[in-house]
């Protein structure tokens, strides 16, 4: 039987769909509905009236380019085809209605690096190598892997009287919020959302599960330090992180940020905790350098995109292919 493929613009009007995976979810969907600057839309397949397999694709505006970034590379349900035909349908469906609407298409965090990849080069794709860092965090000593230096950081931050916590309300949220901000605003090469996706995930991460938390560090009442995530199936991602280590050294708080949500995270079963951009593999990265500390592993993977200019897309091809 033919695949069947639809596109979903609104959330109200999607069918019931299973999955785990939650940058595929229906309630991620409705969150970045409610998220400004942002436009989400899912295209599904269908085998008859059966789903087989979802793909959440999400654009983002700035004052100069349309972006559309799709996380990993979909989910696929039981079925008897192949996950790579039904992703092979999905993504040439994707590129031949979109290939001129937006300036850059970003496939990103692929947990399986080679997935996809005839297909992705037959649409006019182009590879990047990136790097991922993954805790296990089911360990009984979380703090296996860690050096001895962050594990001071962390005990001399609690002693000092940071405090960590979970953010339960709006003013905890817009707080939090305005410190991140700060911080984003000089990494010229971060997206960072508006307040709206961090209220909305406050609202209605519940309602949809326990789609992901938002995490605080607080020193005598005032917020100096924080972080995101989301949960999916076995693993936490952390989108977002940050503290004010300038003005509060002895704190620690970018180190209690992680700490707190990695804390929680396996307090809840989860068995990974994964750092959602661990830079470029032939580029120093003082990020990366911070995040291995905790005492993950470093592992290759890669970015597939595709440029609207075909004559820039075809040079980016000759260099990464």
């Amino acid at each position: 039987m033919a695949i069947r493929l639809v596109t979903y613009e609104h959330s109200e009007t999607l069918p019931q769909l299973p999955g785990k995976n939650v940058f595929h979810s229906v309630g991620l969907f409705r969150i970045l509905e409610r998220t400004s600057g942002y436009t989400p839309f899912m295209l599904v397949a269908f085998d008859g009236d059966r789903p087989i397999g979802k793909l959440l694709c999400v654009i983002r505006k700035s004052w100069f380019i349309r972006e559309c970034v799709i996380y990993d590379t979909g989910e696929y349900f039981d079925t008897d085809i192949k996950h790579d035909m039904i992703f092979d349908e999905l993504l040439s469906y994707f590129t031949s209605r979109n290939k001129d609407n937006f300036f850059l298409i970003e496939f990103r965090n692929l947990t399986e690096p080679l997935f996809g990849y005839r297909y992705f080069r037959k649409n006019g794709y182009f590879p990047i190598k990136r790097l991922r860092v993954i805790n296990s965090i089911h360990h009984t000593t979380l703090d296996k892997w860690m050096g001895a230096s962050r594990k001071r950081q962390i005990q001399q931050a609690l002693k000092n009287g940071a405090v960590m916590g979970v953010a339960e309300n709006k003013q905890q949220v817009q707080g939090l919020f305005r410190m991140l901000k700060n911080y984003y605003s000089s990494k010229v090469f971060k997206y960072f959302p508006g307040v709206d996706f961090f209220t909305s995930l406050l609202e209605l991460g519940e309602e949809c599960g326990e789609m992901g938390k938002i995490f605080t560090v607080s020193y005598n009442g005032k917020i100096i330090g924080g972080s995101c995530c989301l949960f999916s199936d076995d693993t936490a991602f952390l989108l977002f992180s940050g503290g004010m280590r300038k003005s509060y050294p002895s704190l620690y708080p970018g180190v209690l940020a992680v700490w707190n949500a990695m804390l929680y995270s396996r307090e809840k079963g989860y068995s990974h905790f994964e750092f959602i951009d661990a830079g470029l593999p032939f580029k120093k990265y003082g990020y990366r350098d911070f995040i291995l500390r905790f005492g993950g592993k470093q592992l290759s993977t890669r970015r597939w995109y595709r440029l609207k200019w075909k004559w820039l897309n075809r040079i980016m091809e000759k260099i990464y292919v």
